[in-house]
């Protein structure tokens, strides 16, 4: 069962922009933490931001300035806006929530492709 459904992924030029959703599907119960990672072929998967139910943004170094994570509450929903995406922002993005009790989901994965 998809318990976290994203979308927004696609094919983007260097410099251009993209908006990732994710949004839980009803199922899960008290939602904390909703964010987003990524893996790159050959790579780690490593977070990229997450933010709090209370609105608290964490971002990893090397998208700061270029990324902006939100949520909306109600609808148990997480975005990524991603602007002057980079080659190396190429990967697949996972949604992510974590409950209260401390419980992991993740989306099913959508790709993000940054090339000229």
């Amino acid at each position: 069962q998809v318990q976290l459904v994203e979308s927004g992924g696609g094919l983007v030029q260097p410099g251009g922009s993209l908006r990732l959703s994710c949004a839980d599907s009803g199922s899960i119960f008290s939602i904390n933490v909703m964010g987003w990672y990524r893996q790159a072929p050959g790579k780690q998967r490593e977070l990229v931001a997450d933010i709090t139910r209370g609105g608290t943004t964490n971002y990893a170094d090397s998208v700061k300035g270029r990324f902006t994570v939100s949520r909306d509450n109600a609808k148990n929903t997480v975005y990524l806006q991603m602007n002057n995406l980079k080659p190396e922002d190429t990967a697949v993005y996972y949604c992510n929530a974590i409950t209260d009790f401390g419980r992991r989901y993740w989306g099913q994965g959508t790709q993000v492709t940054v090339s000229s």
